[in-house]
């Protein structure tokens, strides 16, 4: 199968041109990870440029971001109504937690779409701590790929963790170890406008917790671009979607955990993640938009 992935798209001319990269690469669906409009009843407007580049019936799989969650800059109930879930079997609530199995019948990927760390209508965020309802139904989710015996899990987000930005682990130390633990393959996510790809990281023995914020060596489960499944995961953040692009920190004290780094600052790059996958490989590569050069790719197998 082959997806692409992307956040922070906007309604300018980066948004069209990433779209572009989209619909020239045609996958066979998109993970949308969050932070549509940037501005508030607009939503139809987005919906019908993306429905215009890609077509009226593609699977334009969408969960929310910090902007349109709590709905002071779009509103993802909106943006749900016109771009809704194109997926068969999906499971959950479309556009804030749900996971489909692509394809239906024999599926080689169960994507686990959630949004930790985020503030919604009510001035809260969701509650993803550990053992809440939501930690559990993310758990059931993932072990419900292995115990199916689907080849890959990729968990979608908009937050995430580690990060070279301007933002610190929102998504929630708990629950980004708890995905480590699980071997998720991939997690994707946005809210940094830039691209950033981690190497393979994994706890065990030499490391029990990723700790935010800090580096250890030992949680490096594999750092070059070829990596074995099951050894650990690849965190991915793609918000490269279409709004501008912000600096990287190349001092960050969690930058030994990137293996590729994009930003405003050190080859700046709007595009997408394109993800290719068979039950045996998953084969992953940045493809910048016209205009731009940095690429990055890498490589999961199982053995």
């Amino acid at each position: 199968m082959h997806f692409t992935a992307q956040g922070d798209i906007g309604v300018d001319d980066g948004a069209t041109k990433v779209l572009d990269t989209i619909a020239g690469l045609r996958p066979q669906l998109n993970l949308a990870l969050g932070d549509f409009t940037y501005k508030a009843g607009i939503e139809q407007r987005f919906c019908d440029m993306v429905k215009g580049k890609l077509g009226q019936e593609f699977p334009y799989q969408v969960v929310t971001g910090n902007h349109e969650s709590d709905g002071h800059d779009g509103d993802i109930d909106n943006i749900v109504r016109c771009l809704p879930n194109k997926l068969p079997g999906i499971q959950g609530n479309y556009g804030t937690q749900w996971y489909a199995d692509f394809p239906e019948k024999d599926p080689i990927v169960r994507f686990v779409m959630v949004s930790p760390g985020i503030d919604f209508k009510d001035g809260k965020p969701l509650d993803y701590s550990k053992d809440s309802e939501r930690w559990r139904w993310t758990v059931d989710a993932i072990d419900g790929a292995a115990a199916a015996k689907i080849p890959w899990t990729v968990v979608g987000m908009h937050t995430p963790c580690l990060s070279m930005g301007r933002y610190q682990c929102q998504a929630g130390k708990d629950f980004t170890n708890m995905l480590m633990a699980k071997k998720v393959d991939l997690v994707l996510s946005g809210h940094e406008h830039h691209y950033q790809r981690t190497h393979q990281l994994g706890t065990g023995a030499s490391c029990p917790d990723l700790v935010p914020q800090a580096f250890s060596a030992s949680c490096l489960a594999d750092t070059d671009a070829s990596m074995v499944r099951g050894a650990g995961t690849v965190f991915a953040t793609a918000g490269t979607g279409g709004r501008a692009l912000r600096d990287v920190q190349a001092k960050d004290s969690e930058a030994r955990y990137f293996a590729a780094v994009s930003g405003k600052n050190r080859n700046p790059a709007l595009g997408t993640l394109d993800v290719m996958a068979t039950a045996d490989r998953l084969s992953a590569r940045f493809v910048p938009a016209e205009g731009y050069s940095f690429t990055d790719a890498f490589t999961i197998e199982r053995r």
